[in-house]
């Protein structure tokens, strides 16, 4: 009998452990919330904003109205230093002035990416773009030799090829009325990354509807649906739906390729060799793959297959599409901008002459009108419009209190048209780029690439390509845009893109 009432005490000490902890588990993160939201009082806000569900019953669910309604927010309270947001029972605070941005961006402390990037986390892991603290400083340091102008400027070989090919498939298109150019530069910029970053040819641009090229499309799209919706977020849910299970068949093929191309470049990599001599004596093109493979950290370690793959995910992921959106918004750009057009006509021919021959290293320091272009089409249309950090102590903005663990999100599309440092900032200005009218610029008015300890470290590859494919785009062609700035409607998902896509005449130039 007493064996039976010590277990039955037993039983029930176990039972009253387990409901205390259940209790102290569901607790502690409501008892958290409720501090954080009464911590956040004083810091102004959007109207509502309800318990646990936030303001996320106010955000419109299409892209484009979504990213409207946040653009309209900015420019409605842009007298004030910061604006708070609850996404869900999630706090955010939106920060879209040089001086706020710098005071996270240049803070060490603050350099976790927010929760929402969990959600890239199945498809590209810790890589550099995801990973915190010490993993990011390692891989940091070891990978920004790979950056090397030295070295990206092997790649313009691929950029030049591609080129050539993109202008092949515009050719079809010239004087034969308006089109929607963004998918042709789309795959060219893909055909680009995955040479240069992988050493494969996918030959997206005469191969569009293979199942790698479509899945890496549709991941972008599926992940910025989920962060929008916070009933998404536990996983239990998530993969019992739809589109959870489109993610992991996705995902699966995204891995199976990328798997399958740095086991075939590991097979036939050939560590005795001189720095990329072939069997034959010839210069055998570098990838980033193939220095990742050669990595090694402070301490002679070299990177595992799974760190591997972790960056060739990243750069693919990073390295196409933000450049595409990019070469398309300057496009429309110029197409809508006729002077402005011929002013980069004038410095091509300058360069060129009334050649078709390939963009050399020489060429691209002198495109210096051209850079103007891109940068301000940069500033006007960033590929990253918002991006978001940790706040990993409590801190002082403006004489707000921001506790430990609010989610602080840069808005690059707002903090660009400041009045303050760009005057007119609708306007298309090129020249705001010139060195005589930039300099004494804050440096956080304008973070295409974002800015700080954990800028973009592919920022110059991105600004080589585009210069290369713009040149050789305006070289060829006379650019007329179809699309009123207001019908555009981006779409400020992961990337900035237009909705309707960039529609554009053509016209051959005769040379």
């Amino acid at each position: 009998m007493a064996v039976v009432f010590g277990l039955s005490a037993l039983g029930i000490t176990a039972a009253t452990i387990f409901v205390v902890l259940l209790i102290f588990l569901i607790c502690q993160p409501i008892r958290e919330y409720i501090l954080k939201w009464i911590e956040m009082k004083p810091i102004p806000g959007l109207e509502g904003a309800y318990p646990i569900v936030g303001n996320a019953l106010n955000f419109k669910s299409n892209a484009a109205d979504f990213f409207c309604q946040v653009i309209e927010g900015t420019d409605k309270f842009r007298h004030l230093p910061l604006l708070k947001i609850w996404v869900g029972p999630m706090p955010f605070i939106a920060l879209y002035h040089a001086e706020t941005v710098e005071l996270v961006l240049n803070n060490p402390r603050h350099m976790d990416k927010s929760y929402s990037y969990r959600f890239l986390h199945p498809w590209l892991g810790t890589g550099l773009l995801t990973s915190t603290g010490e993993k990011w400083r390692r891989r940091r340091k070891m990978l920004t030799p790979t950056f090397h102008f030295s070295i990206l400027a092997e790649f313009l070989e691929v950029m030049n090829e591609q080129a050539e090919i993109l202008i092949k498939k515009l050719e079809k298109h010239a004087g034969q009325g308006p089109f929607d150019c963004f998918r042709f530069i789309t795959l060219c910029a893909l055909d680009i990354i995955c040479e240069t970053a992988m050493g494969k040819k996918i030959d997206a641009q005469h191969n569009s509807d293979s199942e790698y090229v479509q899945s890496v499309y549709k991941m972008s799209d599926i992940i910025t649906r989920r962060q929008r919706a916070p009933w998404f977020w536990p996983d239990f849910i998530y993969n019992l739906l739809g589109e959870g299970k489109e993610h992991t068949k996705r995902l699966k093929i995204l891995h199976s390729f990328t798997e399958s191309v740095i086991r075939e470049r590991t097979e036939h990599t050939d560590n005795t060799e001189s720095d990329g001599e072939s069997d034959r004596g010839t210069k055998k093109r570098r990838a980033f793959l193939d220095m990742l493979l050669r990595a090694t950290d402070e301490d002679g370690n070299y990177l595992s297959q799974s760190d591997i793959k972790e960056e060739v995910d990243t750069f693919m992921f990073e390295g196409h599409d933000t450049t595409a959106a990019s070469m398309n918004w300057a496009l429309h750009l110029l197409g809508s901008h006729q002077e402005i057009q011929r002013k980069v006509l004038q410095e091509l021919t300058e360069v060129f002459g009334a050649s078709q021959r390939t963009v050399n290293t020489d060429d691209l320091r002198k495109l210096r009108y051209l850079e103007c272009v891109i940068k301000e089409s940069l500033r006007l249309f960033p590929s990253v419009p918002l991006f978001a950090r940790n706040i990993c102590e409590e801190c002082q903005i403006n004489g707000f209190k921001v506790p430990k663990g609010v989610n602080a999100i840069i808005i690059p599309y707002a903090l660009h048209r400041d009045p303050r440092y760009f005057p007119d900032p609708e306007e298309f200005r090129p020249e705001r780029f010139l060195p005589e009218h930039s300099a004494g610029r804050h440096p956080y008015a304008f973070i295409p690439f974002s800015a700080g300890l954990r800028n973009c470290i592919g920022q110059r590859f991105a600004m080589m390509e585009e210069k290369v494919i713009l040149a050789w785009v305006l070289r060829n062609f006379h650019v007329e845009s179809f699309q009123k700035r207001e019908d555009l409607r981006p779409l400020g998902d992961l990337i900035l893109r237009p909705e309707q896509g960039i529609w554009i005449r053509l016209q051959k130039r005769v040379h």
